[in-house]
């Protein structure tokens, strides 16, 4: 039986890097799951119970099913000449992918559903996870209130199934429902309902226009943009937003401050991480400043950093700056999730070169655990307990895996712009990036390479870490570079140990 992964892909991974075929690959075996989880939800909703999921409930998501179905089976002729159809391009947006697990958690889907094994338990774990990390509900929510909050979370569905349909060209009368006064339409935009709670907004599409009626209002009429985004004169309606193409030719970005699902409740493992943001047209004018200039700027890494982010980013949410955050690239933050595909969370970049290095920093996230969904790369376990330069916590093994990975790829990356880049102070800057973390990573290596809980597929990765870590050694930072980042380390190591190493017992192969 062969590897769902060949070995080129692998080693190229292991490398940092992916070429088209491989990052093809990542991007289909991620999609396929989506639509899994989507299968998934179906399932669970026919087979959940009834004091959870109401027969009104399940014959609604029925509903939404078969007007999905229907945009579907018009999709061949509605989106001729492009690469999917209305339907699909809606079900493989990164954040339906948060909204299946809220649902999947919320139906707490029984072992016996019709559907991939894998997707069931992924679900289910990482429903525990992030219950547990980040306190997302009580543990024990009274029956009323999870049926609730289930209903609630299912009636996005009528919103996606409406889009589909619209973007397919179908006519339809449906009823959708507004949440805490905002029904949210993914990739044409929001209304703001004149009830501040939740309330049912009766939606008509026809003839390329939208119309949304809502008690006590006038009707708002809402005109679609051919492949992204819809506008409207009523000052109840917000359009969605997206970028230019990265590259000339490719698909716009969406810069997402509407959809609710777009971010996770900060948890106690979440350094940094700000809440969502709604932008103004100030701040939307500074993402696509900083946004024009990322691709040259992202090229000076190396050509196959355009590539990845062209082939994997397919959505932008804003978050808040965070506290002490200066507007100049001190205190910014970003990440990713990996029920979200595709999507990268980001406080507004004041540069066009830091939101580069940001890029670099988040899609190797991205790769590794795309890849990680494919192939057991080690059987560590959870445990917090190995030192990272890079956090002040301790970290799982597999933290520090997906660290180093990062890490490894801005070191390569700042090396690559050092050597091109012709002024002097953003090439000292460069080195000075490209020194601090090339010496993170040799720190934690050994601990990496050490492990006897890698498979021999993560072998394979790590040695190729391994690789590109002694690659760069044959164009070194000047001498001042190396012994600061070589300082900046020990007095991480330091400090590090004082706060942690006292609770955490000694494991042979940590350091």
């Amino acid at each position: 039986m062969l590897p769902p992964v060949p070995d080129r892909a692998l080693l190229e991974l292991g490398r940092t890097e992916g070429g088209p075929d491989t990052l093809a690959l990542l991007v289909r075996d991620q999609d396929t799951r989506r639509l899994l989880m989507l299968r998934a939800v179906l399932d669970a909703v026919e087979g959940a119970d009834p004091a959870v999921c109401s027969a009104g409930v399940r014959r609604r998501v029925r509903e939404d099913w078969g007007l999905l179905e229907e945009a579907d089976r018009a999709g061949d002729t509605a989106g001729a000449g492009t690469s999917l159809s209305p339907v699909r391009d809606r079900l493989l947006s990164p954040l339906l992918g948060p909204w299946a697990q809220r649902c999947l958690r919320g139906l707490d889907a029984a072992p016996e559903a019709r559907t991939d094994r894998y997707v069931r338990e992924q679900a289910r774990e990482h429903a525990r996870e992030q219950a547990r990390e980040q306190a997302r509900e009580p543990a024990h929510e009274p029956a009323h209130e999870r049926a609730r909050d289930l209903a609630r979370d299912l009636a996005h569905l009528s919103a996606l199934a409406a889009v589909a349909a619209a973007r397919a060209g179908i006519p339809f009368a449906v009823r959708l429902t507004a949440r805490d006064g905002v029904l949210t339409l993914p990739s044409l935009g929001a209304l703001h309902t004149t009830d501040p709670g939740d309330t049912e907004v009766e939606a008509r599409f026809g003839h390329g226009r939208l119309t949304l009626r809502q008690p006590g209002a006038m009707d708002t009429t809402v005109h679609l943009e051919s492949g992204f985004g819809a506008w409207s004169s009523a000052p109840a309606w917000s359009p969605a937003y997206a970028l230019p193409g990265l590259l000339p030719g490719s698909a716009p970005v969406p810069l997402d401050d509407l959809d609710p699902y777009r971010t996770a409740p900060v948890g106690p493992h979440d350094h940094g991480l700000s809440g969502p943001a709604t932008l103004d047209d100030t701040e939307r004018k500074r993402w696509l400043q900083a946004w024009s200039g990322t691709a040259a700027a992202l090229r000076a890494g190396g050509d196959y950093r355009v590539t990845e982010a062209t082939a994997l980013l397919r959505c932008l949410v804003p978050l808040a700056a965070p506290p002490g955050a200066d507007g100049h690239g001190s205190g910014s933050c970003s990440g990713t999730r990996r029920e979200a595909f595709g999507a990268l969370l980001s406080s507004t970049p004041p540069t066009a070169a830091t939101f580069a290095a940001t890029l670099v920093h988040e899609l190797q996230h991205t790769k590794l655990s795309a890849l990680s969904h494919m192939l057991t790369l080690h059987h560590a376990g959870p445990q917090r307990r190995y030192f990272a330069p890079w956090r002040p916590d301790p970290r799982p093994y597999d933290g520090l895996l997906q660290g180093a990975y990062s890490h490894l790829a801005l070191a390569d990356f700042f090396q690559r712009c050092a050597l091109v880049v012709e002024h002097r102070a953003h090439r000292e800057f460069a080195w000075a990036r490209h020194a601090r973390y090339r010496e993170q990573v040799g720190a934690v290596l050994p601990t990496l390479v050490g492990s006897p809980e890698l498979t021999p597929w993560g072998r394979q990765f790590v040695d190729q870490m391994v690789a590109v870590y002694e690659r760069m050694a044959e164009y070194p930072a000047p001498r001042g570079h190396d012994a600061r980042a070589r300082a900046y380390v020990r007095a991480a190591r330091a400090l590090w140990t004082q706060r942690n190493a006292s609770a955490i017992p000694p494991l042979k192969e940590a350091e």
